[in-house]
């Protein structure tokens, strides 16, 4: 990494991560000195169970986290051929997420920590995603993130850690679940993201003429629900639809899905630019969505024709998985105090806690 510690802070920490905010349940270790090292990254998938139902169902989640995650814990800390004397704390999502499953992780994260009387770190699995550019690609801070996945659609300053502005946001659907939709409309399998890539190949991105929500306004925020509304018109006009017609269909959304992002991230670029003159700025892009390659894609050509550097994490650390959150747990342990075992679990928790939430609140908090 390159930014600076003190010598306290320099010191080798190896960090256990626990994942399970969703429908992956997941732990890794991560060591970090001089060097960052990801010593194991265990991810165990639902999406089997999940498929009948066409969407993450969050008692069946809640249910196979249980059931796998003593199982998943004990290989990463094998792959990783470390013991709990090598393990200096552990971190494990508290949320954002589907809050049957992040009680689990973080309950098995506080009885593993009171069992080896090490430290626990509350992760927030947002900043886990923010973070996740530091490890991979010496992204020094400030720099801009856009969080791209199921359930957040956001642009995001990051300033330094626990230091985040939300830009802009999706004012309905988040990006992934425009993409499950679509796909369920379609008659797509679960998970509808990668489906729908794979028809969009297959497709003329020239057939329909599909809106590009909000770009007649100002600002970074984004609408989904309309994009997807007007793909389901097109769709009835033709029904049944063909092959080739789901193809193009989905070739066109996801074309006006990109063309949304690219417009927002060049606003965005120019937006760090004023505030910051003198840093060339950087667009970390990540989250589940972030692997759609024509989004990659549009999103260099904005970053390049604004001379900023584009950096997105390989795939495996895009999608959730608990290298992210053993990170994160090492940039905040660097920081000084950790969390006690009264720590809470929370569905809601925003990266940015001081703007207000654009979906609304409620007893839970705060959606984004």
């Amino acid at each position: 990494m390159n930014s600076e510690f003190s010598s306290s802070e320099a010191k080798t920490l190896t960090v256990l991560g626990i994942e399970t905010s969703c429908d992956e349940t997941a732990a890794a270790v991560v060591r970090c000195a001089e060097n960052s090292e990801i010593l194991s990254n265990v991810v165990r998938s639902q999406i089997d169970e999940h498929t009948e139902f066409g969407g993450v169902v969050p008692e069946i989640a809640a249910r196979a986290h249980i059931e796998v995650l003593d199982q998943i814990v004990a290989e990463a800390m094998s792959e990783a051929h470390c013991d709990w004397s090598t393990i200096d704390a552990v971190a494990a999502t508290a949320g954002p997420g589907l809050i049957g499953g992040v009680i689990v992780g973080l309950m098995t994260a506080k009885a593993i920590a009171k069992a080896a009387n090490k430290p626990l770190i509350a992760v927030n699995h947002l900043e886990g995603h923010a973070l996740t550019a530091r490890l991979t690609d010496n992204v020094d801070f400030p720099f801009l993130l856009l969080l791209v996945s199921g359930g957040h659609s956001q642009f995001l300053l990051v300033k330094n850690v626990g230091e985040y502005e939300r830009l802009g946001t999706t004012i309905d659907d988040a990006i992934g679940e425009a993409f499950d939709k679509t796909a369920k409309l379609l008659g797509l399998p679960y998970p509808g993201g990668p489906a729908v890539e794979r028809h969009a190949r297959k497709g003329d991105v020239t057939r329909f003429k599909l809106p590009r929500p909000l770009l007649d306004r100002p600002g970074l925020d984004m609408s989904f629900a309309g994009l997807k509304t007007a793909l389901r018109t097109q769709a009835q006009k033709l029904e049944p639809v063909d092959d080739q017609t789901i193809c193009d269909l989905c070739a066109a959304f996801q074309r006006a899905v990109a063309d949304v992002l690219a417009a927002r991230t060049r606003t965005a670029l120019t937006l760090f630019k004023e505030r910051y003159q003198d840093t060339k700025p950087t667009i970390v892009v990540a989250g589940g969505v972030a692997a759609n390659q024509e989004i990659r894609s549009a999103l260099t050509g904005a970053a390049e024709e604004a001379d900023a550097r584009f950096v997105a994490p390989p795939m495996n650390l895009c999608t959730d998985n608990a290298v992210m959150i053993a990170w994160a747990g090492i940039e905040h342990m660097r920081l000084g105090p950790v969390d006690d075992m009264d720590v809470a679990p929370r569905p809601r928790w925003p990266l940015d806690s001081t703007s207000a939430g654009v979906l609304g609140a409620g007893r839970k908090g705060a959606k984004v």
